[in-house]
């Protein structure tokens, strides 16, 4: 189940978001569910918060800014689910595209989008800090962020 999360939901979110390290501050999460022009969606479980999704509304554009479900619960059609809210919700503003930006080294988020319609538009050369992970790519150990959108 999908819903629509607002502030009496933040504990949740930050508890899920240590899960998922999207890398969506707690501050961030605190302003996109008390602002107008944000809607936060989660995917529920159990009764158990298992996933969000973050889109913000843009003049004539909506952006998703973040994207995470816990790692136990990926490749079971959460993603497609709240892909489909996302673009439900991007309608609902009359949104002619949708954007977002992703490291290029997270192959399975950009599986997601593709298989969702998006496309490349371009990239931002060393735009995310260096992860852990010894395999980032990028400008002087930084990760290149790809941009990608689709009309909505």
């Amino acid at each position: 189940m999908i819903t629509e999360l607002n502030v009496e939901h933040l504990g949740l979110l930050i508890g899920l978001e240590r899960q998922v390290q999207s890398g969506t501050s707690d501050s961030q999460m605190l302003e996109a569910l008390g602002s107008q022009d944000t809607c936060v969606l989660g995917w529920w479980q159990d009764d158990q918060l298992q996933g969000y999704a973050i889109v913000v509304r843009l003049p004539f554009e909506a952006e998703l800014q973040a994207i995470g479900i816990v790692p136990e619960r990926r490749r079971s059609g959460a993603g497609l689910a709240l892909m489909e809210a996302v673009f439900a919700r991007a309608q609902g503003w009359s949104s002619e595209r949708l954007l977002l930006e992703v490291r290029v080294g997270n192959v399975n988020a950009i599986r997601l989008y593709q298989r969702n319609g998006f496309s490349e538009d371009g990239r931002r050369k060393g735009y995310y800090p260096a992860q852990r992970c010894p395999t980032s790519q990028g400008a002087a150990g930084r990760e290149d962020a790809l941009l990608m959108s689709r009309m909505v």
